[in-house]
Order: structure tokens, then sequence, then C-alpha cells
């Protein structure tokens, strides 16, 4: 009885690091997009001064934090509560087409330096702040169900 509890207890805490990790990756994220948006290329702000490279960086960082620890558990089948695995069939899509646009963007812009096009990267960070919004509205439901926060569960429209 004793392993069992224990068993549960270090999934439950393994659990916990996993979203931990991947909360503070999207932290991190969030105020690298922050200064990357507040650039203004016209007043000469420097867009090649690192800033969207670390950016490009953390953001495909984040995005394989969310999918190589809080995904794949789920694909692996090591989550054993049917809510949780039923929430993440259903968001899987969704959160695949907002990654699918931050490695587009990473792809247009992590290794351009100085030659960013202002207007093309004000469009591209317009919508891949939309994306990552709604990426991190589902994120946040998914890690409420796997917290044990049976409210965030039910099925939302999209």
């Amino acid at each position: 009885m004793a392993t069992a509890t224990r068993g549960v207890v270090d999934r439950r805490a393994a659990g916990r690091g996993m979203i931990e990790r991947l909360l503070a990756e999207r932290r991190e994220m969030l105020v690298l997009f922050c200064r990357v948006a507040g650039l203004d290329p016209f007043a000469g702000d420097a867009v090649g001064d690192g800033v969207l490279q670390a950016f490009c960086q953390i953001l495909v960082d984040y995005m394989a934090a969310a999918h190589f620890s809080l995904y794949q558990h789920l694909v692996d089948g090591r989550e054993r509560r049917r809510a949780v695995v039923t929430l993440g069939g259903e968001i899987y899509g969704r959160i695949e087409t907002c990654t699918q646009i931050a490695i587009r963007f990473n792809d247009k812009y992590a290794h351009l330096g100085d030659r960013v096009q202002a207007a093309d990267l004000a469009a591209d960070l317009s919508a891949l702040g939309e994306a990552l919004a709604t990426r991190i509205e589902l994120e946040d439901r998914l890690i409420a169900a796997l917290a044990g926060d049976t409210g965030h569960i039910v099925p939302q429209d999209a």
C-alpha cells in the first residue's frame, strides 16, 4: 500500500514539475514577445540587437517544452484520467495549429538580423500573438484538468 501511495505522489510531483517548467518557459517567452512587439523600427530601435533572435529561441523552447512534456504525456498513455485524455484529444488539433504558426514565425525571423521588414514583422507578430493567446487558453484548460480542476474539463466551443 505504501508503495502504491508513493507511486501516486511521485507521479503528481513529476506532473507539477512538468507544469512548472512549461509555465516558466511560457513566462520567459511572453516577456520577450512584449519586448519584440514594443520595438519601433521606424524610430531607430534595432531589431537586430538580438531580442528578436532571443525571442525566436525561447519561442521554440516553449513549443518543445509543451510538446515533449505535456502533450507527450498524453500521447504516450501516461495519463490515467479519462476526462483529461478526452480534453487533450479535443484541443490538440487547435494547439498544433498554433504550433505551426509559431514555427513559421521562427523559420522566417530567427536568422534575419537587421534585415527585418517592419510591416512584415508587425503583421506576423499580430498573427503570432493571436495564436499564442489561443494556445495559452487551451494549455491552461489542460493544466487545470491535470491539476484536478474539473471545472476546466468541460469542452468549450472554439
